[in-house]
């Protein structure tokens, strides 16, 4: 299956700068929203924060040298914002910096692409403090971060994203509340999507003023999710439609045509947010992407429950319902279904302007044994990447136009509300010694990428 991908094709593994660095409290970072939200009792499992996650921020040439053992192209990774600017506008930490030159530097060094993400939902507490996502000043408050970013990194760093999944900075965030900083308005879970996609306009903007470079790739990176209907009823399927434009739509349009969906502009009415959202403002500021990252783990089935008026977006709904996938699961509880993500890479291709796209994220979590030889088999994970890798090879030859893939993630993480019960990594972390260990999963992609 090597053989039916391009020459140039880039392979690389993904992680995120909450999941991962810890060191919260060194080297002048400040405080962002997954902090708060993780020390408030009842918010992660356990209690389990991200204050140590992996220990990146002390382990990094270790990490790096994992990376280029596994033989990948291009590592993707984000910046914690309030590492670089603690309190998210004015003052930039000379620390931060020097932390996110250094991984790049050694990135380059060992012959990997560095692909930065700017927002990968670390908010500074100091912004939330002024109204987070709902201040009419955030769009303002990212594209000025954008800029510091790619003036203090741009000479090291040519692949950037501004935006990842703002669908679970909006609805997770703000309407279900099981992200930070853990809002249930389902109102303000729209007005914080339209203010993350005008700061993407904004910021994209900005950064193609700032050090450019004919090397430059900007885009955004979506958690496009299929919505299918349950059955073939009409009712099932105006819930997966409603669904579809809050979770897919919503963000595909404004980020690739530079306006809003029918559908998503008769809930704002719904909604009663016409009046905090200038929905006109998209096409004002839009700013065209290089390439779309797209992020897939799972589709999903939707059914209409019985004596429910028009359906609400999902998750804040009470007319519509997620059903169980068929066939095993993961421990997410997600349906291991490859065949949605061709079907979205098509749909893609179909419905928009031609644009490259990279699979920023695929993977899947599975318990993880160690054997007494202290090896990992994780035989689940590598039948998932095989079987995934496939489809994109399947699209690839339909003509959609993908040019990488990054498998989720590079080593196991503070996985949010989940804490650490959640194991995706190519690389087992253990959380009493810090040590890491590749998993079998994680030699196989070795083999699979590194094959002539």
């Amino acid at each position: 299956m090597r053989e039916r991908f391009p020459a140039d094709f880039l392979w690389g593994t993904a992680t995120s700068a909450y999941q991962v660095e810890g060191a919260v409290r060194d080297g002048g970072r400040g405080p962002s929203i997954w902090d708060t939200f993780s020390h408030t009792p009842g918010r992660t499992r356990n209690g389990e924060t991200g204050d140590v996650a992996a220990d990146h921020y002390h382990r990094l040439a270790e990490d790096v040298g994992i990376l280029a053992g596994l033989g990948v192209s291009a590592y993707r990774f984000s910046i914690a914002w309030p590492r670089l600017m603690p309190r998210g506008t004015g003052a930039v930490n000379a620390a931060g910096v020097a932390f996110y030159r250094e991984l790049a530097e050694r990135l380059l060094e060992a012959g990997i692409r560095p692909v930065a993400t700017l927002y990968h939902w670390d908010l500074p507490e100091a912004l939330h403090e002024q109204g987070g996502w709902l201040a009419p000043e955030s769009p303002e408050w990212f594209s000025e971060y954008a800029a510091t970013a790619k003036g203090a990194l741009g000479d090291l760093i040519t692949f950037w994203s501004t935006l990842n999944e703002p669908w679970c900075s909006s609805f997770l965030g703000y309407a279900e509340g099981s992200h930070a900083p853990g809002g249930k308005e389902p109102a303000d879970a729209f007005v914080a999507a339209h203010h993350l996609m005008v700061g993407h306009h904004r910021a994209t903007a900005e950064m193609r003023r700032t050090a450019p470079s004919p090397d430059d790739r900007l885009g955004i990176v979506l958690n496009l999710i299929p919505a299918w209907p349950a059955t073939d009823s009409e009712e099932d399927r105006r819930a997966a439609d409603a669904a579809d434009a809050v979770q897919n739509t919503l963000f595909a349009d404004t980020a690739l045509r530079g306006g809003y969906p029918d559908a998503v502009r008769a809930m704002h009415e719904r909604f009663g947010v016409t009046d905090r959202i200038d929905a006109g403002r998209i096409a004002e500021v839009f700013e065209p992407s290089d390439y779309l990252g797209l992020n897939y783990y799972n589709l999903n089935r939707f059914a209409h429950r019985s004596g429910a008026d028009a359906p609400a977006p999902w998750p804040a709904s009470d007319d519509s319902v997620l059903v169980r996938p068929p066939g095993e699961l993961t421990q997410m509880g997600w349906g291991v279904e490859p065949e949605g993500l061709a079907w979205m890479l098509r749909r893609v291709r179909d419905e928009y302007d031609p644009i490259p796209i990279y699979i920023c994220e695929n993977g899947s979590a599975y318990d993880d044994e160690r054997a007494a030889d202290g090896s990992i088999a994780d035989p689940k994970r590598i039948a998932y990447l095989r079987d995934h890798l496939a489809a994109v090879a399947e699209a690839i030859e339909d003509g959609v136009d993908v040019r990488g893939y990054f498998a989720w993630s590079l080593i196991d993480n503070f996985e949010w509300s989940h804490g650490y019960a959640m194991t995706f990594g190519l690389v087992h972390l253990d959380h009493g010694t810090g040590n890491r260990t590749i998993k079998d999963s994680g030699f196989w992609y070795r083999d699979f990428i590194t094959r002539a």
